[in-house]
């Protein structure tokens, strides 16, 4: 390595090779600090463009595809990009564009080419034009790449340069350990001109994975993600990342060498890009998910909080918020560099997983009853010995909280008081479009597709969803004006900045409550999840309002005064409130 033209200076260096070191030879990491070195001085005049900062409490991430809503042949990103300019740009500032490029299966999961926008969506004007209205979070598919991808037809083709991009492996050796997240098997035969091999397939047969013991898997995925950057992404979201790492005899899920990369890809990513933020996506209980964070500042920026759909949506089915208030007080605190994204839905239904240890085996069948009483389907796994257990609930959220015989106004107000759980809690909120819109289940496309996932994944013709939300008493208007307002009075608290403390407020088992506080603002939220009235009597000092104080609830305009110290009102069924000190 010329040392007198590094880029990248030796305390960064020497901590690099200190990561690399748990995953490659002395020799390889000579390779790959040399070719890192190269890669940083040809990006590092880009990161300028259009930075952003850290995330604060006017911070929304719109989780949708790119074709989620459709008119005629028209770029369906310049579609997407007209109707949230003219419908939601002043209370959303950020967009997750799902995989965006060219695939062959599984919505866009299955990746062809990581650097070719699918035809129907634009290309990489259509992207960057996005961008300039919104921060745009792109979905790096890191993790597996499709089987008609170059990569592996070279593969097949037995070029020296692909022998060792994809795991190969013996079928006759036992991989029972290995974790499974669907029922499918976890080798996939192929024939190459050298012959029959086993590739290793965590997701299905069409979406093979990626070997990064190879460090040349390493750098192009490396050189890949400051693409990203270079062309408008604000956050980085690394798919199924907790698979990353193969190594027989474990569960090949977070190994240490998965964290050594993704640290790698942060200290690479800081040198060139150092406002782009890192999301894992990690759909495992929460002591798991968390460790993605790291030390707090060399991993994740933001790590999904993936047990906050289920016990929402247990909270709302049985009108018993204890196990979400519950988890919610256990919550680690976040570093200044790192916090929570939030969501509720998103395009892959509500994962039970994450609550294992939290809610019982039979809470989670009842749940799973329900939802398929509402409509919905249920997504199972394999478990070691055979047995199998639930996956996900695959439904819109709307769908899977409400009762099939509600009327649109109180699905709305269901609804929206779950949102307001979502847009409370500690971190930054993420929102499916589906719920911004007011979807309810597609069966048309489950029926086309005949994958479950699909029911929740619904192409929208541009022009009905217009003509539907210009309808005061339509079920999208009613919960996309709702969302609106809710978004508006966020936004201009900095209570709700992503860092701002929380404390968990113990009231009653239908009730989930809060306060935030930060920078001389203060919020107290009380969502009752029940359908049933709540007399509430509370200390004002618990809730940190001094005695005498007016106090006035965002939401409604509806003012409380207190005696003597003491708040009394009843809360009525699913009420949602945002308390503050009034003229504060």
């Amino acid at each position: 390595m010329d040392k007198q033209n590094l880029s990248i200076d030796k305390d960064s260096l020497k901590e690099l090779r200190k990561k690399l070191s748990m995953v490659y030879t002395p020799t390889q990491i000579n390779n790959v600090l040399t070719k890192i070195t190269d890669l940083v001085s040809e990006y590092k005049d880009c990161h300028a463009l259009h930075r952003r900062g850290w995330v604060d409490e006017t911070d929304v991430i719109l989780i949708t595809y790119g074709d989620t809503i459709i008119d005629g042949p028209r770029p369906t990103l310049d579609v997407l990009n007209d109707f949230l300019c003219a419908n939601v740009a002043d209370v959303i500032s950020n967009v997750h564009i799902l995989p965006c490029f060219t695939w062959t299966s599984d919505d866009g999961f299955a990746v062809v080419d990581y650097r070719t926008i699918s035809p129907n969506l634009g290309d990489w004007t259509k992207i960057k034009c996005l961008s300039e209205n919104f921060g745009l979070m792109i979905d790096a598919v890191i993790n597996h790449i499709s089987r008609e991808s170059s990569w592996f037809r070279e593969f097949i083709n037995d070029d020296p340069k692909y022998r060792e991009y994809f795991y190969i492996c013996d079928p006759s050796i036992d991989h029972s350990d290995v974790i499974r997240p669907r029922e499918l098997p976890l080798l996939t035969s192929v024939e190459t001109v050298a012959g029959e091999k086993f590739v290793w397939t965590t997701f299905s047969e069409d979406q093979i994975d990626l070997n990064y013991s190879n460090p040349e898997v390493l750098i192009e995925i490396l050189d890949l993600l400051l693409f990203y950057a270079a062309n408008g992404s604000r956050f980085l979201r690394l798919d199924a990342i907790g698979f990353l790492w193969k190594k027989l005899g474990t569960s090949c899920m977070h190994l240490p060498e998965t964290h050594a990369i993704i640290q790698v890809i942060r200290d690479v990513l800081n040198m060139a890009f150092p406002d782009v933020m890192i999301i894992t996506e990690t759909n495992v209980p929460h002591s798991e998910n968390i460790s993605y964070f790291g030390d707090g500042t060399n991993e994740a920026h933001m790590v999904y909080q993936f047990p906050l759909p289920p016990l929402t949506l247990y909270a709302f089915q049985t009108g018993n918020a204890q196990p979400l208030t519950e988890w919610a007080d256990s919550l680690e605190e976040t570093s200044s560099q790192n916090t929570y994204f939030n969501f509720l839905a998103s395009h892959d239904g509500i994962g039970v997983r994450p609550a294992e240890g939290i809610l019982t085996r039979e809470e989670v069948a009842a749940m799973s009853k329900r939802v398929k009483e509402n409509g919905g389907k249920v997504s199972m796994r394999a478990l070691s010995g055979g047995e199998k257990a639930p996956y996900e609930f695959n439904i819109t959220f709307l769908d899977a909280m409400s009762s099939p015989d509600d009327s649109d106004q109180e699905r709305a107000m269901k609804f929206l008081a779950a949102q307001t759980i979502l847009l409370s809690v500690i971190g930054v909120p993420g929102i499916y479009i589906h719920s911004l819109l007011g979807s309810r289940n597609d069966y048309r496309g489950l029926e086309a597709t005949g994958r479950n996932r699909s029911i929740n994944r619904e192409k929208l013709d541009f022009a009905r969803l217009v003509s539907d939300l210009s309808k005061p008493k339509h079920l999208r208007s009613l919960v996309f004006a709702g969302f609106r307002q809710l978004l508006m009075i966020r936004r201009s608290r900095p209570a709700f900045h992503p860092n701002s403390q929380q404390r968990i407020l113990f009231l009653d088992e239908r009730v989930f409550s809060l306060v935030r506080a930060g920078k001389g603002d203060q919020i107290w939220s009380v969502i009752n999840v029940s359908d049933q009235t709540i007399n509430l009597a509370i200390q004002l000092k618990d809730i940190g309002f001094c005695a005498g104080s007016i106090l006035i609830d965002l939401i409604s305009g509806n003012e409380f005064t207190d005696f003597k110290g003491v708040l009394r009102f009843d809360l009525l069924p699913y009420a949602k409130l945002w308390v503050v000190e009034k003229g504060v």
